[in-house]
């Protein structure tokens, strides 16, 4: 039997049984791996041996009666990730030897719950991408289409588990770095409630791994069910031990229902400041339908819904006067000289990037306390439903593009072009509130690409959204592995492309 495709649940129970081993799982794994990864590039730094003796020490562990989470199984970790023993450069290439001392605490964690490391998956340079592509490791492909990427920034996590190289992966999500990729390659994510999940350790060579809280970024799970995310985000949930966990357990809310006909759904399909891809779309309006034929009460529109153009210049304004803090002081007073040319009535998203690059302190503390305006509306909003639907970018995955001026890209949706990163709208509107948000494949366009959309919940109660995604898996589809023989069929754009 293969396992490959397997969920994490799943080999689990066959473990448990005796029905296959955590070696025979790790070198199926391993050998899908170095079968099929020349072409796609998901698994940048393998971590082979090191598996192996991991999955014979969990057959120990089973064989002495013991019995943990992710006792045994098979997973990969993105790059950003510290990994003791292994290089964690964020695809930066002067630090390509940066070897740190010790794990990431969510890595900590996976090894604790039992879980066979084998290896990082890839990264765009720095974490600042929609696509995975870098100057150590090469491009990521799509496993659908070679031509296209998996998205970014934890892309080669989403390619490799689409490719069944490992049963579950952990990622990073600040501009729908969890869910874009899932979106793009047809798996599910879930992005935690801000502060749910310890990050210390997903940090920037050669930065100390200090268990900080950062604005906006949350680490979060990807799998090929709905289930499998709950098992693994009850594996990385809680707090840093250094610092809130020294005081606090963490006990997540149970989901609000067991049955979807009990559901309460706000739809959306439309944002004020991009259109949304008829194939986005469409896989909107699928999910809409498998709520209201599961009696599900769906709703198109409510007064309640936060202003969303407002929310998406709020986001940018956050994210990248966060971005831009350590810039170069020489960088930042020609910034200041553009912001300062801007037209007081220009209020597109790249106006409202360029003013956010020199935001002084002022500027950002009125920004969060517009923040906390917003996030006492989605507050009332959920008194009235228990998720959202919406897209997580306007169009399934788009062909490679490595201009190394991403301010000069642009996204076509349906043959008209809009600046590059105007498509992270979506993936902000639950970013900028802090709020969980789990990606669901939701069917494929009509030239087979995969489409997702998200589920966006209320704040801690990530197992609202997490229970509507394992509803509605079987209602739309959940998720198909690419046709066998497609991850190897085309020569481009590998590991040692561009």
């Amino acid at each position: 039997m293969e396992w490959s495709f397997q969920t994490a649940e799943e080999l689990v129970t066959a473990l448990r049984a005796g029905a296959v081993t955590s070696v025979e799982l790790t070198d199926e794994a391993i050998a899908r791996i170095e079968r099929d990864d020349e072409v796609i590039n998901a698994i940048c730094v393998p971590d082979f041996d090191r598996a192996r003796a991991a999955a014979h020490r969990a057959d120990q562990a089973r064989a002495r009666g013991e019995d943990r989470p992710l006792l045994g199984i098979p997973v990969t970790v993105k790059e950003s990730y510290n990994i003791a023993g292994l290089p964690t450069t964020w695809g930066m290439p002067p630090h390509r030897n940066y070897m740190p001392a010790e794990d990431a605490v969510q890595v900590s964690r996976l090894k604790a719950a039992g879980a066979v490391v084998l290896g990082k998956t890839n990264v765009p340079l720095g974490l600042q991408d929609i696509q995975s592509f870098n100057e150590i490791y090469g491009t990521t492909n799509n496993p659908w289409e070679h031509s296209r990427t998996p998205g970014g920034s934890s892309g080669g996590s989403a390619a490799a588990l689409a490719s069944g190289f490992g049963a579950l992966s952990i990622g990073s999500d600040i501009a729908g770095s969890l869910r874009t990729p899932a979106h793009f390659c047809g798996v599910y994510a879930h992005k935690p409630t801000l502060g749910l999940a310890a990050n210390r350790g997903m940090v920037p060579p050669p930065a100390p791994a200090l268990p900080a809280d950062l604005d906006l970024a949350v680490v979060g799970p990807m799998a090929r069910t709905a289930r499998d995310l709950t098992l693994l985000l009850d594996v990385m949930a809680g707090p840093d031990p250094l610092t809130l966990g020294v005081a606090y357990d963490l006990t997540l809310p149970a989901a609000r229902h067991e049955r979807l006909r009990d559901f309460r759904v706000l739809v959306l399909d439309e944002h004020p400041l991009i259109p949304t891809g008829s194939a986005v779309r469409a896989g909107v309006n699928r999910v809409a339908e498998a709520l209201a034929g599961g009696g599900a009460r769906v709703e198109r529109h409510s007064r309640l819904l936060p202003d969303l153009a407002e929310a998406a210049r709020l986001y940018m304004q956050l994210l990248v006067s966060g971005s831009v803090a350590r810039f170069p002081i020489e960088s930042h007073e020609q910034l200041r000289t553009r912001a300062a040319g801007l037209s007081a009535d220009d209020q597109s998203l790249d106006a409202a990037r360029l003013r956010a690059m020199v935001f002084s302190h002022r500027d950002w503390i009125e920004a969060n306390n517009r923040r906390e305006l917003h996030r006492h509306g989605w507050r009332q909003l959920f008194a009235e439903f228990d998720a959202v639907v919406c897209p997580i970018t306007p169009t399934p995955a788009f062909p490679h593009d490595h201009n190394p001026n991403p301010l000069e890209r642009r996204i076509d949706i349906d043959g008209v072009e809009y600046p590059y990163f105007d498509q992270l709208v979506w993936a902000g509107l639950a970013t900028m509130p802090g709020l969980p948000a789990t990606a669901i494949p939701a069917g494929r366009s009509p030239e087979g690409l995969p489409v997702g959309v998200q589920l966006i919940g209320p704040m801690f109660e990530d197992r609202t959204p997490l229970r509507l995604a394992e509803l509605l898996e079987h209602k739309t589809g959940g998720f198909q592995a690419p046709k066998e023989g497609a991850l190897a069929s085309w020569p481009g754009h590998g590991r040692d492309g561009r």
